[in-house]
């Protein structure tokens, strides 16, 4: 049901504006057999999103900055296919139940599975990280299908009207999830401590940070994940799922991270996504502002 609309002209009007416009595509799009919204949703994003929304500058200058090597042809086929990654995200997040239903039947590949099978039995916790790489969503809808449900973190939106069904949608892929912030904070290391395991998303620049090498470029990456990890004594997993020219995937579970320092496990996890981003270029979310603030000559950089 949606809730009726704040006077006119009011901040709590346009965001409910602008989530019935979200809600009425979502509904379009839901209304089409699964394979053409997924594909249309992809396409929409490449053609249309991206190039209103000034992504594709923000690909370019990314592209430009860590791989100046790429030929201009190479580098407009990423700016093509990055969006269009994005856009089948997104149309698969809001299919969960026909998303998960075909990620149960694809492979999981790595020794990292065994390990949250062990760590299952043991009745210990774990925390599996990934990258906006591919659809990491599809990581926990295959472990959920082994048994093995992985609580996630997000971040709240600003629209109140949009984030409650982004909730409810991330919650579709494993329970509990945890808003950003102290409040869950809290219950995630309640959740951890009791056996459960947790998704965390690492590669968001955080400003405070310590400054990491990711791409052959420095970096601000938080070291939370690694510090829970050791903390709580728990295996620290890099986990992808990563999609196939057909539109399927295959979940990658590596090898637990060693124990050592906060900042060495760290960089072991930027290393590890540096690999599948080179290897698929495509597949990673360009559109992030992931090298400001760093000592990069980026464009928001040299606008401060």
């Amino acid at each position: 049901m949606i809730t009726p609309p704040m006077p006119l002209f009011s901040r709590s009007f346009g965001h409910w504006l602008t989530d019935t416009a979200i809600r009425s595509f979502l509904s379009a799009m839901r209304s089409l057999p699964y394979e053409t919204r997924i594909n249309t949703c992809g396409q929409i994003m490449t053609k249309v999103i991206a190039p209103l929304t000034g992504n594709r500058r923000r690909i370019r200058e990314n592209l430009a900055l860590v791989m100046p090597e790429l030929s201009t042809e190479a580098r407009e086929a990423i700016v093509r296919e990055v969006p269009e990654t994005m856009g089948r995200m997104l149309m698969e997040m809001y299919s969960a139940e026909e998303f998960s239903a075909r990620v149960a039947t694809y492979p999981i590949k790595g020794p990292g599975l065994a390990a949250l099978k062990t760590a299952k039995e043991e009745g210990k916790g774990a925390m599996l990280v990934t990258g906006h790489f591919g659809n990491y969503l599809a990581v926990r809808a295959a472990l959920l299908a082994q048994g093995i449900p992985v609580g996630g973190l997000y971040k709240k939106m600003s629209n109140p009207y949009f984030n409650a069904h982004y909730v409810a949608a991330m919650e579709d892929f494993g329970k509990p999830v945890f808003e950003r912030g102290r409040r869950g904070m809290s219950g995630m290391i309640k959740h951890l401590r009791s056996g459960g395991f947790l998704g965390i998303v690492q590669d968001q620049r955080i400003n405070d940070a310590p400054v990491m090498d990711f791409l052959g470029k420095p970096a601000r990456t938080a070291t939370s994940a690694a510090e829970l990890a050791l903390k709580y004594k728990v295996d620290l997993v890099p986990c992808y799922g990563i999609r196939q020219p057909d539109g399927t995937y295959v979940i990658e579970t590596e090898a637990p991270v060693p124990h050592t320092t906060a900042e060495e496990m760290t960089q072991a996890l930027n290393d590890s996504l540096e690999a599948l981003i080179r290897a698929y270029p495509g597949q990673w979310m360009w559109t992030h502002n992931r090298w400001r603030g760093a000592g990069n000559d980026t464009s928001e950089d040299r606008a401060r």
